[in-house]
Parts: structure tokens; sequence; C-alpha cells
């Protein structure tokens, strides 16, 4: 899944196929380079689209691709 256009958020995408168990924020900004500002509304915005699962794990969010 890529959105035309959007790099940074591709990079994100391709972060999360990589690692279908899934990650952290702090993870993906480690893995990416990009802040973690960013990240968060990135994942926000897939969350919104229905893109990303969200597991609970202690007090740490795992994102994951649908």
């Amino acid at each position: 899944m890529y959105i035309v256009g959007d790099d940074a958020m591709n990079n994100i995408i391709r972060t999360l196929t990589k690692n279908p168990e899934g990650l952290t924020i702090t993870e993906i900004v480690e893995k990416t380079g990009k802040t973690r500002s960013y990240v968060r509304t990135t994942l926000a915005k897939l969350e919104g689209g229905n893109k990303v699962v969200i597991r609970n794990v202690g007090m740490a969010k795992i994102y994951k691709l649908k």
C-alpha cells in the first residue's frame, strides 16, 4: 500500500510492512529518521483510514498494518 506523492508516509508504511509483528512509535522513529511528531500524525491518519491495527502492550502501543 502506497500513498502517491508522500514519500515520508510511504517510508513509514514500508517500515511497518517489513515488521509485520508491529512497532512502537519510538521504533518507527528510529527506523525512519522522521520526527516523533510526524510519525504520530501519520499513524493517526493511517488509523483514521482504517489501515493500521493498534495493540496495547503495557504502556506501549504497537502499530501494524491491517
